[in-house]
């Protein structure tokens, strides 16, 4: 089997400083909007020079993006520009994100290595139930997987009973979608049977998911749940990925990882704040200490596998999806731990949020499970009651709906509803 692991030595540091420099300097040269802030500050290209140098230079935000759509991001002439691709966009313009063929390449070769580290190779069938188009996550998997020389079903998002149907009769191994989709798939072939199904992998990222939902995911489909992250303004999946041993996502090389105080940006040198990326090798869209709101930790010593990169936490949630609960901070993925346990329930869940006489409430709904008794809810209750409490820290009120009482969705599925 095919297996793309890093057999050749990571970029020096003075590779990688030495290219970001000649990024900064084309930045300065074209009088890009990144530049502008750099000169705010009295910082030029040279200050550059190790990891030391980097709090020097502006930190990126998604505002910055969105105040120069469509394309005033862009770095690259417009006869260099091969592809364009955006953000999902759901609360108003999307972030317009543009690729040059290098660009493209570095991208397919990032995502090849990711599922390389699980030993993805030309002896696998690999179904992507990620959207394609605008939205880069189906098209990074197409690519990695086609460079590795798999087979790949491009199966796209939606359609679940045609999902299960070609999962079944084209032999799929692999398995590339959002951890909610995954569930929804799980769901429709519990119905159905698992006779026939080949899938011993399953790619998941997109949305921010816990380990628990892991332990359900890889039962209910008998596979091994890899975690793989990535967003698009990065360039989409393949900034990270785990490997058999889920001991932390290893970094691409093509990426400089911080972790930053997400108030008050300074760099944390240990423990979780706010992940911020460089990009030193991507020439049309540059990705200067990009503030993802994603908390994560980088880790340290050796990973099993023997893979010599460097690894990062697997994402706890976003800085800006944290709810405030009667002075407790929640995130979704905590709720989504503590129902995950309780037996009797499906991991199913939405959380709901409003506010009152100034102060933000929240309760969420859950699901029991369709094999599970009504008459079993009430210990189920009880049960899910403490794993809350043990969980967030907060007695958070909840109600158990019915099976299928929470809405499906074909890919991100919303898990905060703010009223």
């Amino acid at each position: 089997m095919t297996r793309m692991r890093r057999t050749d030595p990571l970029a020096s540091p003075e590779e990688k400083f030495g290219r970001l420099r000649s990024i900064l300097e084309n930045l300065k040269e074209i009088n890009h909007p990144y530049a502008a802030r750099m000169a705010e500050r009295g910082v030029r290209p040279e200050h550059i020079r190790g990891r030391g140098d980097l709090p020097l230079l502006p930190a990126t935000t998604k505002y910055d993006l969105l105040r120069s759509y469509p394309t005033g991001w862009i770095a690259g002439e417009r006869k260099e520009i091969a592809r364009i691709h955006a953000t999902n966009g759901t609360t108003g313009k999307p972030v317009i994100v543009a690729c040059t063929a290098g660009d493209i390449r570095m991208w397919a070769e990032n995502m090849a290595w990711c599922m390389g580290l699980s030993g993805v190779g030309e002896d696998d069938v690999v179904q992507i139930s990620f959207a394609y188009g605008l939205f880069t996550g189906g098209l990074g998997y197409h690519y990695g997987a086609e460079l590795l020389g798999a087979a790949v079903i491009p199966a796209s998002a939606g359609f679940t009973d045609r999902q299960t149907i070609l999962m079944k009769d084209l032999g799929a191994t692999v398995l590339a979608c959002t951890p909610s989709y995954a569930l929804r798939i799980s769901e429709n072939l519990a119905g159905k049977g698992r006779e026939g199904i080949s899938l011993r992998l399953g790619f998941f990222g997109g949305e921010t998911w816990s380990d628990e939902l892991r332990g359900v995911l890889e039962k209910s489909l008998g596979i091994k749940a890899i975690d793989l992250y990535g967003l698009s303004e990065a360039m989409g999946p393949g900034v990270a990925a785990e490997c058999p041993e889920q001991n932390g996502l290893h970094i691409s090389d093509d990426f400089i990882a911080e972790i930053l105080d997400p108030v008050t940006l300074e760099p944390k040198e240990e423990g979780e704040g706010e992940l911020v990326l460089t990009s030193w090798s991507r020439r049309a869209y540059p990705l200067i200490r990009y503030r993802t709101r994603d908390l994560a930790s980088l880790m340290t010593g050796s990973c099993p596998c023997g893979e010599p990169s460097p690894r990062m936490s697997r994402v706890r949630g976003r800085s800006d999806d944290m709810l405030i609960f009667r002075g407790v901070g929640v995130f979704p993925s905590q709720v989504e731990a503590a129902v995950c346990v309780v037996p009797g329930l499906s991991p199913s869940y939405q959380i709901r949020a409003w506010k009152e006489n100034g102060l933000q409430n929240i309760s969420f709904v859950c699901e029991r499970a369709p094999d599970a008794r009504p008459d079993d809810m009430p210990r189920a209750a009880d049960e899910l009651a403490k794993s809350v409490k043990n969980v967030t820290g907060a007695a958070i009120p909840f109600e158990i709906l019915e099976p299928g009482g929470i809405p499906r969705s074909d890919g991100k599925t919303v898990r905060v509803l703010k009223q």
